[in-house]
């Protein structure tokens, strides 16, 4: 594990960093009801949902950004979508309020903007009830326009960036087949690519990976060995992906660290012990933009790995949010 110093070395070197994300953003809305205030209806038989409290935060690719924001690197620019409803109003508004450039934030024709929505209800005591949360998902893929308004803000970014983070999280979200052509191409002409991918982490070669262990195994072998792998396999299967992908890889382990490896020869980063309630919600987010940085600062692959794991340390034990990691924060529960 990183020591405090070295932690301090590269979060100070991060406030030099330019990077870019692309990404499928959404917006997380809580919206908090007291149950206590609920009058029966005049006009149908139910009891409303007297909201008194409204939070919102960006989620999915967002809540990468939000992460890379907490960092303060120089500059964060994101390529994402947003539909011509209230919801993407309020997305920009959190990209902006999060210091982040929305230059490149595409508005759509005939898509919604995706959103997580969770109705918490409160009582009298303590327990609070999650009703089935109202999920605002796409499911077509985006118009050529659209596409080709992707690849050319992407081309354009990456003149203005040292490193291009990849938060591929939708089935039918920011990045089609030709969106992640002009990646691999972006990476094999010299950027440092550094892609995570819930369903098509496979998909990707010449970048650096971030799979957790699952992604990794499933994008090697497709099938469901990974129930009752040991840590020793999950290494391999990292080591095969790297060679079947012309890639590096930082596979996240959970509560047991993450692997990094170029194929050849690999190396197995610790985890940070810890004690109490843990909501892993988000970590992986976390351990991306952390990692992402650490890498736009010239640090090793290993060094990067390890911030990535304390900065997850730290959001795992902010309960009941998809928390953020400072450099202060992280700092403070380095060795």
């Amino acid at each position: 594990m990183l020591t405090k110093n070295e932690v301090r070395e590269i979060t100070d070197r991060i406030k030099k960093c330019k990077i870019g994300i692309i990404g499928d953003f959404c917006v997380d809305i809580y919206w908090h009801a007291d149950m206590t205030l609920s009058e029966l209806s005049r006009e149908t038989p139910h009891y409303p949902l007297p909201v008194t409290e409204e939070k919102a935060s960006m989620g999915a690719g967002g809540n990468v950004a939000a992460n890379l924001a907490a960092l303060n690197p120089e500059k964060i620019y994101a390529i994402s979508l947003i539909g011509d409803d209230w919801r993407g109003m309020l997305l920009r508004s959190l990209i902006r309020k999060s210091g982040i450039s929305d230059e490149y934030i595409i508005e759509t024709e005939n898509r919604f903007t995706n959103a997580y929505c969770k109705p918490m209800r409160h009582g009298i005591s303590s327990t609070v009830y999650e009703d089935p949360r109202l999920d605002f998902e796409n499911r077509e893929s985006i118009n050529k326009k659209t596409e080709n308004k992707v690849i050319e803000y992407l081309r354009e970014l990456t003149k203005k960036v040292d490193v291009l983070c990849i938060a591929d999280q939708f089935r039918y979200g920011i990045i089609t087949d030709k969106v992640r052509d002009e990646i691999i191409s972006l990476a094999k002409n010299g950027l440092t690519v550094i892609c995570d991918s819930r369903y098509n982490i496979g998909k990707y070669t010449d970048c650096i990976l971030k799979p957790n262990e699952v992604e990794c195994w499933r994008a090697v072998y497709n099938n469901d060995g990974f129930i009752n792998a040991s840590q020793e396999e999950f290494s391999e299967a990292a080591k095969a992906l790297a060679v079947k992908n012309n890639a590096r890889v930082f596979c996240t382990l959970g509560a047991n660290g993450s692997f990094v490896t170029d194929g050849k020869e690999g190396i197995r980063i610790g985890a940070k012990t810890l004690t109490g309630e843990l909501d892993i919600c988000g970590a992986g987010d976390t351990s991306l933009s952390a990692f992402s940085l650490a890498i736009t600062t010239g640090a090793t692959m290993e060094k990067a790995a390890s911030l990535a794991g304390l900065a997850s340390a730290v959001t795992v034990k902010k309960i009941g949010m998809t928390g953020t990691a400072t450099a202060e924060e992280i700092e403070a529960i380095a060795e």
